[in-house]
């Protein structure tokens, strides 16, 4: 009986790592091309499906993000493994900071101060709330104002949230980040936590190694450019900070510490929830933790923690279950209606291989390459490399599973690229299972991406 030769067994690694980068390269050039080809109105800018339009440019930013994308290149593989992890999580929210600021900086201060100074975000409605009084109004007045055809309707973003992710702009009103450039730099120096917060579920889940391959792809690539001035990044940031505090609890031997840890899980989960009505989608990554800690005893504390969070805004004011169907409301009078489902339905997966990268389905495909028998295997396993390919396919399908649910469901339709931003370092995970010279190429390649698509595309966030 002949058995593979090592050269055999990487050809078999090699072939998902390749069709799931030309799933990706498909799909991104097919939904720039058909809705040109066939002069398909989308309703989107000139780059469907990205809510961006054609203008190459360098700026201040340019040399400082090529020399961190070559030094990533060369260097961050190494660190990651052979750092202590202190220094691990300290180089890894430096790179983070770095990369952010760098790319959000080739259109020099206007690339953190502009956009969240336009109408359609939180930062001017955050600057008219001034007391508890205003707020408390806000809060009673915010459903009714969701309603377009209210003459003191919401602004696009605020209509499209619970007030949970207004809230957040209020709060850096209140310590005097009042301007457009102060508040990007606030969000930049807070979404550049989530790797951190990634990297430590991982290894409170005991899987460090995988956390250790995983981690320049969680820093370097171009889910960066929308990160940086976007609330989308900061909901995935408590979402991400969440999802480790539910690790931590689930590792804990004390019933005081495991309860501790389980209620702000369920607290900044919760919240999460009032930030994005998307989000509720989180409950798959929830699920995903306790099927791999297996410790269900958690649930009671996690779900009430959230419940309170929602109960707590009902009590202020705002009904979750109001919003949401008022929301649909405002949202198919306008461009939503107009933009076709059986386009966005598809191209929302060409927007995340630009958001994600293009190497995160080849992650994926890694992920579900897997015979049957092999998936039994790594479903029930406990020890050895097998935990570890489970904890990454559990992690990563449930970031699958909220990306399809969001997707299928079709409240949003375009604009995706920022909404995906707190289901991306989850789907990233798969890059950890790629071969040592797909990672390397791969890292290559998401710079590259992030690099072409900042200077010669202008995203409107």
């Amino acid at each position: 009986m002949s058995h593979p030769t090592r050269s055999d067994g990487r050809a078999l690694l090699r072939g998902p790592a390749i069709a799931g980068v030309a799933l990706a390269a498909l799909l991104m050039f097919l939904a720039w091309l058909i809705p040109a080809a066939w002069n398909w109105d989308v309703h989107m800018r000139s780059w469907p499906p990205l809510h961006a339009y054609w203008d190459p440019r360098i700026g201040p930013g340019t040399i400082p993000a090529v020399l961190i994308a070559v030094l990533g290149v060369v260097y961050a593989a190494r660190f990651a493994q052979t750092a202590s992890w202190r220094l691990l999580l300290l180089g890894t929210y430096g790179g983070a900071l770095a990369w952010l600021s760098s790319l959000a900086l080739v259109d020099g201060n206007d690339g953190i101060g502009v956009i969240l100074n336009t109408p359609y975000e939180y930062l001017r409605t955050a600057n008219t709330i001034h007391s508890w009084s205003a707020l408390s109004t806000m809060l009673h007045e915010y459903v009714a104002r969701i309603d377009a055809d209210n003459p003191q309707h919401w602004p696009t973003h605020i209509a499209g949230h619970p007030p949970g992710a207004v809230l957040f702009f209020i709060a850096l009103v209140a310590l005097g980040l009042t301007s457009g450039l102060a508040a990007g730099w606030a969000v930049i120096i807070v979404s550049a936590t989530t790797a951190v917060a990634v990297l430590q579920t991982l290894r409170v889940l005991g899987h460090e190694e995988v956390a250790r391959r995983a981690a320049p792809f969680l820093v370097l690539g171009p889910a960066a450019i929308w990160m940086a001035v976007s609330a989308d990044a900061v909901f995935g940031t408590v979402a991400a900070w969440g999802a480790c505090c539910l690790a931590v609890a689930a590792t804990r031997s004390t019933r005081w510490a495991t309860a501790s840890w389980a209620v702000l899980a369920g607290l900044l989960l919760g919240y999460c929830v009032l930030m994005s009505y998307g989000l509720a989608l989180l409950a798959f990554l929830a699920l995903a933790v306790l099927l791999i800690t297996r410790r269900w005893s958690l649930t009671p504390w996690v779900a009430g923690a959230g419940l309170a969070v929602m109960l707590a805004f009902y009590a202020a004011g705002f009904a979750w279950w109001d919003g949401l169907p008022a929301l649909h409301v405002r949202q198919f009078r306008g461009v939503a209606a107009a933009r076709p489902q059986q386009y966005y339905l598809w191209g929302n997966l060409a927007a995340l291989a630009w958001s994600a990268g293009p190497v995160m389905y080849a992650g994926l495909a890694m992920v579900v390459a897997r015979r049957w028998s092999s998936w039994r295997e790594v479903l029930v396993s406990r020890s050895g490399a097998l935990a570890s390919t489970r904890v990454v396919a559990l992690l990563s399908l449930a970031g699958v599973v909220m990306v399809l649910g969001a997707d299928v469901s079709g409240a949003s339709r375009g604009e995706v690229e920022r909404i995906w931003l707190p289901f991306v370092p989850w789907l990233l995970l798969g890059t950890a299972l790629l071969p040592p010279p797909w990672r390397r190429v791969g890292l290559v390649l998401q710079v590259i991406v992030a690099l072409l698509a900042q200077h010669f595309l202008h995203p409107d966030w």
